[in-house]
């Protein structure tokens, strides 16, 4: 049987698993990882805190949107600023909303 990975741990890009299994190595250590990294510990404390809310957006329960959750992704990861996320999903609710699709506007695709 296939083991498929948590939606969480699919949100996470290669860096990100790298940063994980250093904290892991480390410990749990702020400060050796820091130290390790050759950073000051706000900025690592500052990563890990994007870390954790990336992995809060991609498990969130609520919407099975793939469009809302990879936005929500963007914007804890800091790709994205929050209020054009915002922006995007409402504009995003705003279309599925009326049905509307680019086909049935007689849009080309």
């Amino acid at each position: 049987m296939a083991h498929q990975l948590p939606q969480w741990l699919e949100a996470i890009n290669d860096e990100d698993l790298q940063f994980l299994k250093r904290f892991l190595l480390a410990s749990g250590s702020l400060k050796a990882l820091a130290k390790e990294y050759g950073i000051s510990y706000p900025t690592v404390r500052a990563r890990l805190d994007r870390l954790i809310a990336k992995a809060k957006a991609a498990d969130e329960q609520g919407p099975d949107d793939p469009l809302e959750r990879l936005v929500r992704i963007l914007v804890a990861d800091g790709a994205i600023p929050a209020n054009a996320g915002r922006r995007l999903i409402e504009a995003h609710h705003a279309r599925v909303n009326t049905g509307e699709t680019k086909a049935e506007q007689g849009e080309e695709l």
